[in-house]
């Protein structure tokens, strides 16, 4: 399955999540937020193609890596191919990291199959968007004081947002 990406896979990073991380950018966002960290990512048709074939080949040749995290962009615009990798990357042990734009509610009350398929594989959710006005250097993972780190098994099970402990 294709996939558009912004960059080459990032390996060993530290601030994407806990642990040696791999983070995947995808390409294409509609969000466009102020003072975005990644701008380059917003068209949908720019970056590059690649598939999930070839994602997954690499993530193989990865050693010592806790796990991914989709970033971008946002991950949710592609969830098909994104569910297909974050699948692989469970059945290998690692765990899976995602950021969006949207709301854990706004993924919830959309009820698109993808999206909904994709959520699944995902154990943690950096919801939200970014906001300038709450941007804050000291938070964990995240840019700004709106977003959150949605714990997604414990949300489902609870029927409601619960947040990450860690």
């Amino acid at each position: 399955m294709k996939i558009q990406l912004s960059s080459p896979l990032t390996k060993d990073s530290i601030v994407d999540g806990p642990g040696l991380r791999t983070v995947l950018w995808t390409q294409g966002c509609i969000h466009h937020c102020k003072g975005c960290h990644n701008p380059k990512t917003h068209p949908l048709n720019g970056g590059f193609e690649t598939t999930t074939e070839e994602i997954i080949k690499e993530i193989k040749t990865i050693k010592l890596q806790r796990g991914i995290s989709f970033s971008g962009g946002d991950p949710f615009i592609q969830s098909e191919a994104c569910y297909e990798i974050a699948k692989f990357c469970h059945f290998i042990g690692w765990d899976v990291w995602a950021y969006t734009g949207y709301t854990y509610e706004e993924i919830l009350q959309a009820n698109n199959p993808l999206w909904n398929k994709f959520l699944g594989q995902i154990n943690v959710l950096i919801d939200g968007r970014f906001i300038l006005k709450k941007k804050d250097l000291t938070l964990l993972y995240r840019g700004s004081s709106n977003q959150r780190l949605i714990d997604v098994y414990l949300s489902k099970k609870l029927n409601k947002a619960v947040f990450w402990k860690g």
